[in-house]
C-alpha cells in the first residue's frame, strides 16, 4: 500500500502481529509511554491513573492486531524489508474522545459536526529511531489517505505542527508536518493557532471510495 522506499510495505494494523506493533513503539521514550492513547482518553482519565501496560493493552484492542480477518482497526503499520518500522493512527474522527473535547485544535473557528463519523482523522505518525528520514512518514500519510477512502470516509483530516523552535518536543512532532500531508493530496483549510494547521482532503463521490470500516 502506497509508494515509499524500496522494500516498504504498509498494512492495516489488524494484519500486523501485536509483537510487531509493540516493536514500533519500543521500550523507551515517549512512544512507549503514550501508546497512542492521548486522544483516546475518556473524560477525567489521565495517564497518571493507569500504567503503560494498560495503554498498550488498549492499543492492542483498538487495532485488533493479530486478527487479519477483523473488519475494524485503528491504524496502519509500516514494514521495511519485513522489519516493523512505522505506525499511523487513522480512523473516524469521532473515535478520538479527547480530540472532540479540545477547544482550539481542530475546532476553533470552524463549523463542524463532531459526531460525523464519515470524517476521519490522522492523529499520529511514528517512525522508529534508525529508520527516519527515509520517506516512511510521507508514505504513511499517503497510505492513510487511501485507507480512509477505501473504508468509506467522506473526508480525512490531519493536524500537523508548523515547526518554529529548535526545542520542539517529540509529542509535537508526532502530529506530522504540513508538507507531509500536502504531499499526500491534502490541503490546508484552517489555522486554529499560529502553529497548528488543519489539513484535509474531501473524497465526495470518488469511485474508489468504499463503504464500511
Amino acid at each position: 500500500m502506497s509508494e515509499g522506499p524500496q522494500g516498504l510495505t504498509i498494512v492495516p494494523a489488524n494484519e500486523a502481529s501485536c509483537e510487531d506493533l509493540e516493536a514500533v513503539f519500543g521500550t523507551r521514550g515517549d512512544p512507549s509511554r503514550c501508546y497512542c492513547q492521548r486522544f483516546k482518553l475518556a473524560p477525567k482519565e489521565a495517564f497518571s491513573k493507569f500504567p503503560a501496560e494498560e495503554r498498550a493493552h488498549r492499543l492492542r484492542m483498538q487495532t485488533e492486531c493479530g486478527h487479519p480477518g477483523s473488519k475494524t482497526t485503528s491504524g496502519l503499520v509500516a514494514y521495511l524489508d519485513g522489519e516493523p518500522v512505522g505506525w499511523c493512527a487513522v480512523e473516524p474522527r469521532r473515535a478520538y474522545p479527547a480530540l472532540l473535547r479540545v477547544y482550539k485544535v481542530p475546532w476553533e473557528g470552524r463549523d463542524e459536526d463532531k459526531d460525523d463519523d464519515t470524517v476521519w482523522a490522522v492523529t499520529c505518525i511514528l517512525v522508529r529511531v534508525g529508520f527516519r528520514r527515509r520517506g516512511i512518514s510521507s508514505a504513511l500519510a499517503r497510505a492513510a489517505v487511501e485507507f480512509a477512502r477505501r473504508r468509506g470516509a467522506r473526508a480525512l483530516e490531519a493536524y500537523p505542527m508548523v515547526a518554529a523552535r529548535k526545542d520542539i518536543t517529540w509529542g509535537e512532532i508526532h502530529v506530522g508536518t504540513p508538507s507531509m500531508f500536502a504531499g499526500a493530496g491534502m490541503a490546508e483549510v484552517h489555522r486554529p493557532t499560529k502553529r497548528r494547521v488543519v489539513m484535509r482532503i474531501d473524497f465526495h463521490d470518488d469511485p474508489r471510495r468504499a463503504v464500511g470500516r
